[in-house]
């Protein structure tokens, strides 16, 4: 079965109606048995429409998209109960424990520009990126 959206050519009236298949479609048509409803003109053809499918690889792409950002929160949740949020000041924070041996921290996260990553790593400083998702729930 296949459903066709149908205009009329004379009154401009559209309607939907199904068919067994393309072909009987064809077949209807040139033997002008399609007739419009309104105005019972044989005027009567397909228009452009989308068709109606389901996307199975989309849904797919969902659950991994969302079994990533539990993956990522779970990250986060371990970074933040671990760590010490040092934000703006992770470049900053991160030399002083890299150059002062006597400082003992067990570790930090916050904010950094690129131009701050690229100088940490030239100077031997390990720092690594993640992606955050914010708590937001909309």
């Amino acid at each position: 079965m296949i459903k066709y959206k149908l205009a009329c050519k004379h009154c401009q009236t559209t309607f939907d109606s199904w068919f067994a298949s393309s072909k009987e479609f064809e077949k209807l048509k040139k033997n002008n048995f399609l007739v419009c409803h309104v105005c019972n003109s044989t005027k009567v053809d397909k228009t452009l429409m989308a068709p109606s499918v389901t996307n199975n690889k989309k849904d797919l792409q969902l659950k991994k998209y969302d079994n990533i950002k539990k993956t990522i929160k779970s990250y986060q949740k371990f970074i933040k109960e671990n760590f010490k949020f040092v934000g703006e000041n992770f470049a900053y924070e991160a030399r002083s424990i890299h150059y002062d041996s006597k400082k003992k921290i067990k570790g930090i996260y916050g904010n950094a520009s690129k131009k701050d990553l690229l100088e940490l790593k030239e100077e031997g400083i390990d720092a690594q990126v993640i992606p955050w998702v914010e708590d937001k729930e909309n």
